[in-house]
């Protein structure tokens, strides 16, 4: 069974490591903040200039002035700082985030990422997205493996206009996780299967998937 939108939050939640400071993308990614595991401590950053993002609000604890870069209302855990874009931007291509969970709407087999548009449809621009996956150390990259037509997102080659060359490290999907091989294709790159969403077989994966992806060895189970 595909994992659901929480299922893969959990999932890319496990990619956190104690002390981490990280960036969360538009949409799913940002229920990351909502699944920590115990005992890890991490600062989520956000473009807008934001370090320290706490779990979504509930109502009574709304705070309108208080959003992150997709302008969702979010709270600011204890130690929290804010500062201007800039500043934020200088964190970001310094090299000083040390994971990003980003959305996309299609990556490649040798990791290359489209996330920020759609030809033909409105944007309010690419925000963050190219700076991320340039600056930051680790990119997590959490989305469907088919669009609602039942088609790969993870193709051989990206369609849509492109955020980033060879960035993303894991690729999370509702089927199955896969990392990034840099060995593989003459160092290029692929994507090795590692683990499987519960009833999703190999070959499911294999059938769904555009890009040549390696599937070798004992495959685990996602959750």
């Amino acid at each position: 069974m595909p994992l659901s939108r929480d299922e893969l939050a959990m999932r890319a939640a496990k990619e956190l490591r104690d002390g981490y400071i990280v960036n969360l993308g538009i949409g799913i990614p940002t229920l990351v903040a909502n699944h920590i595991p115990a005992g890890i401590d991490v600062w989520l950053q956000s473009e807008n200039g934001l370090l320290g993002i706490g779990p979504f609000p509930t109502d009574d604890k709304v705070d309108a002035d208080l959003i992150n870069a997709g302008k969702q209302t979010v709270t600011a855990r204890k130690g929290a700082a804010y500062f201007s874009s800039a500043d934020s931007f200088a964190m970001i291509r310094g090299g000083h985030i040390d994971l990003a969970i980003l959305g996309s709407m299609e990556v490649s087999q040798h990791g290359d990422i489209a996330n920020w548009m759609i030809p033909g449809k409105m944007v309010k621009g690419m925000g963050g997205a190219m700076d991320l996956v340039a600056g930051v150390q680790r990119v997590v990259v959490v989305m469907d493996h088919c669009n609602r037509k039942g088609v790969s997102k993870v193709k051989s080659e990206c369609t849509l206009p492109l955020t980033g060359l060879a960035c993303v490290d894991l690729l999370i999907t509702d089927l199955c996780v896969m990392e990034m091989d840099r060995t593989r294709a003459g160092g290029k790159g692929l994507f090795v299967l590692k683990e499987l969403a519960p009833g999703v077989t190999a070959e499911e994966v294999a059938a769904k998937t555009e890009a040549e992806i390696v599937i070798e060895g004992e495959v685990g189970a996602v959750l």
